[in-house]
């Protein structure tokens, strides 16, 4: 059986961006909702919620024509239209009596093969069946995504006995494949894994931050140690909505023992209840424990006082000095200040909880980790962050506090450890088993298990992952590319010509690569050292051409952020096998510069070849100019495609964990009879192509749209990709290209507004328009 048409009940925020992402695997579905009461359109709810979505920032959908797979409707007139559904996700509210009464009207309609359902994060399946027939229960399961459903991976499973096996597997392969989540079997508990977890993390923390006197900022410093991401407990309270906490603490109240330990501590705090009666209630209010207030047209950033409740301008806190590695941790909470009280506080508290859920809520440890992680994007899970931190070491920290040993950690074992180059995980019974992968899924950090790279130097790793494809890592600070990853590629391609077949440039960091390194480059401007610029400009334009024309195949396999010279050596790739959530974009106007490592030529040349562009030479200098100039960065693989940073031949892949296994069957294919590209001829009008944009980038001025140094770079970026002094009966090779970038380059380095653009991205992390 395979999904090819899916249906959505309810559409709130949770249906609707559900019933987004379906569309995005390019699958039609179903979005229903009520008839409104006042008698307008009857599918206004269904038609209002698509609407939403197509203005919304960031997007449900990776690009806004996947809209089109969505058909609205109303569940009077068109329940019918759910007999061609192969899967039915009810997302309605959270009352028992509501779900129940669709349920009855879904088992008349849908087939027996049809799985049906529930997105609740709150109400136990026990519930929810308890009053039908084993027929519907056989096909009838909880699927709870999370909050949005394009960027959270989770997908949480519960099960009932007795359900149709291929349904299961049918839904959890396109839920995997389709979707990209990693879905994860709980057991029918209260809150399942993640939600249960997470809310026992976030009300302690902010219990432990009112009564130790803090500031969110150093809350939310603190915690980021340990893994857990810049939103930190306040801004991720902000992002969750306050006014939603009293009713997950009720809910949790109602359905947990009494002396569960989350259940002793569900109730709300003054603070927060005076911030929800005042309309505080976070990014979708007026605020939260976070707030951006305008002032002379300007937006500062402020924070609540959590004793007195009143907001003062946020202030950074950056906690210096401690190393992430282990040792540097358990230094951390073994320290005396409020704030090592504080993390040790919340930290222990939550992992003493999370030791005491197994086997409450999930079989296994590796089931909580993969939750918390694809959940709440924790980096480590909190057995892993047990693991991490020494279960001895912590078991000893508790004993002498005279707190209570969760039964889990009393045999003082490694939570994790790896066994002939496998990961294994300890079960409830102290054996170890393997930590399960899907078939098709293939890991660079379990690669790194069965021995050492093949090369490796401070910023880059090459790894042989088998079958004679190997893996060049980048592992720099956001992957910023650097002298030693342009060292490593000419070591890399001299190894590979010699005793392997393919190349794939891949890392599992949450971004592929943020560009060139900034911080090497602007000392070498402060000290009038152009010889160094341009040294390094050729370094990088050697590496990537010698990468092109390399007698191997080479795929890129990126995800998250791509941008710059990251970009460019993805253009300069066979092909990329690239994950859905990439964001790629040659940025380099944003800090006063023009590409400078081919970037210009291969985009242009792309759009030269490109089939469906206009006729005439100007087109395509155009559209390249317009997306350098603009610095446009894609929100989706989709998006990358369509600014031909993507070919229409590239693969997209819904799964981060599938990526490289995909980018390695790429590189295994086209290594079959490999040739190395033909040099490309790039046949340009030089001045008339330059006069023309000149032109167009002076009346955008005009219009208040480009600024002074905006003309200046736009003007720079112009003349290389017109062809410089050349014209149309000349034709230019790609060094030409090359050397016009590197003009262009080494012209706008030596201007003061670059040097300012330069260091107020370094300082700020945000482009100056000047």
């Amino acid at each position: 059986m395979n999904i090819e048409k899916v249906a959505v009940i309810g559409a709130g925020v949770m249906g609707s961006g559900i019933a987004a992402h379906i569309a995005n695997a390019g699958i039609s579905v179903d979005l229903l909702d009520i008839v409104p009461k006042d008698g307008g359109r009857r599918n206004a709810m269904a038609e209002a919620a698509i609407a939403k979505m197509l203005k919304m920032e960031p997007s449900p959908f990776m690009h806004p024509k996947n809209a089109r797979m969505i058909t609205p409707g109303n569940i009077e007139d068109d329940l019918a239209r759910l007999a061609q559904a192969d899967w039915v996700i009810e997302a309605v509210i959270e009352n028992p009596a509501v779900k129940q009464a669709l349920y009855h009207q879904l088992a008349a309609v849908c087939r027996a093969d049809t799985l049906i359902s529930s997105n609740t994060s709150t109400l136990p399946l026990s519930v929810l069946t308890r009053a039908f027939p084993d027929s519907f229960k056989h096909h009838f399961m909880i699927t709870h995504f999370f909050n949005p459903p394009r960027y959270m991976r989770l997908l949480e499973l519960v099960i009932p006995a007795g359900l149709n096996q291929d349904l299961l597997d049918t839904v959890s392969n396109f839920a995997d494949v389709k979707l990209g989540k990693g879905c994860v079997v709980c057991n029918d508990s209260p809150g399942f894994i993640a939600n249960r977890i997470g809310t026992f993390w976030l009300q302690t923390a902010l219990l432990e931050a009112i009564s130790g006197n803090l500031s969110v900022e150093q809350c939310d410093a603190a915690m980021s140690l340990f893994g857990i991401p810049k939103t930190g407990v306040f801004g991720l309270l902000d992002l969750i909505g306050l006014d939603l906490l009293p009713h997950i603490m009720q809910s949790f109240k109602q359905n947990l023992s009494a002396n569960d330990r989350l259940s002793l501590i569900c109730a709300v705090p003054p603070l927060l209840q005076s911030m929800i009666n005042q309309g505080l209630t976070g990014r979708k209010g007026q605020g939260g424990f976070y707030r951006l207030q305008a002032d002379d047209g300007n937006k500062t950033k402020q924070a609540i006082d959590l004793q007195t409740g009143e907001y003062r301008l946020s202030e950074k806190c950056q906690i210096t000095g401690v190393s992430h590695k282990a040792y540097g941790l358990r230094v951390f909470l073994d320290g005396c200040g409020a704030l090592n009280r504080y993390a040790w506080r919340a930290l222990s508290e939550t992992l003493t909880y999370s030791a005491g859920l197994i086997p409450e809520i999930a079989a296994d440890i590796n089931a909580v980790d993969t939750a918390m992680r694809l959940g709440f994007n924790w980096r480590y899970g909190p057995f892993e962050l047990l693991d991490r931190l020494g279960v001895d070491w912590f078991v000893d920290k508790l004993t002498g506090e005279n707190r209570p040993i969760p039964g889990f950690l009393s045999s003082r074992q490694s939570l994790y450890r790896t066994q002939n180059a496998e990961l294994q995980f300890k079960d409830i019974t102290n054996h170890y088993q393997p930590v399960p992968r899907q078939e098709g899924v293939l890991l660079l950090s379990d690669v790194k298990r069965r021995g050492p790279p093949l090369l490796t130097n401070t910023s880059a790793s090459l790894w042989d992952i088998g079958d004679g494809i190997v893996c060049l890592e980048f592992h720099s600070k956001m992957n910023t590319l650097d002298p030693d990853i342009l060292d490593l590629i000419r070591q890399s391609i001299t190894l590979i010509k010699q005793d392997y077949q393919s190349l794939v440039i891949y890392n599992e960091a949450e971004n592929f690569s943020a560009g060139a390194n900034l911080t090497l480059l602007v000392p070498a401007i402060l000290q009038q050292d152009w010889t160094t610029v341009e040294g390094i400009i050729r370094h990088g334009q050697q590496s990537y051409l010698a990468l092109k024309y390399a007698p191997f195949p080479v795929v890129g396999a990126p995800s998250g952020l791509a941008l710059g010279g990251g970009c460019e050596i993805l253009l300069h790739c066979d092909a990329i096998a690239a994950h859905a959530e990439l964001y790629a974009g040659l940025v380099e106007a944003g800090v006063g510069l023009a590409p400078g490592w081919g970037g210009c030529k291969e985009l242009l040349r792309r759009w030269l070849a490109f089939p469906k562009r206009p006729g005439g030479p100007m087109p395509p200098i155009a559209r390249t100019f317009e997306t350098i100039a603009l610095a446009r960065v894609s929100k989706s693989a989709q998006e990358a495609r369509e600014l031909l940073f993507l070919s229409k031949d590239d693969g997209i892949t819904m799964n981060k964990d599938r990526v490289l296994a995909d980018a390695k069957a790429r590189a295994l294919a086209l290594a079959k009879n490999y040739q190395a590209p033909e040099p490309a001829v790039y046949v340009l009008p030089g001045k008339s192509a330059w006069a023309a944009l000149d032109m167009a980038v002076h009346n955008l001025q005009s219009a208040g749209k480009a600024s002074a140094y905006d003309v200046e770079i736009s003007r720079q970026l112009a003349f290389v990709l017109s062809g410089g002094d050349t014209d149309i009966t000349r034709p230019l090779n790609e060094q030409d290209l090359l050397d016009l970038e590197r003009q262009a380059f080494l012209h706008l380095v030596r201007q003061p507004g670059t040097l300012a653009r330069l260091e107020h991205m370094l300082k700020t992390g945000k482009p100056l328009r000047n």
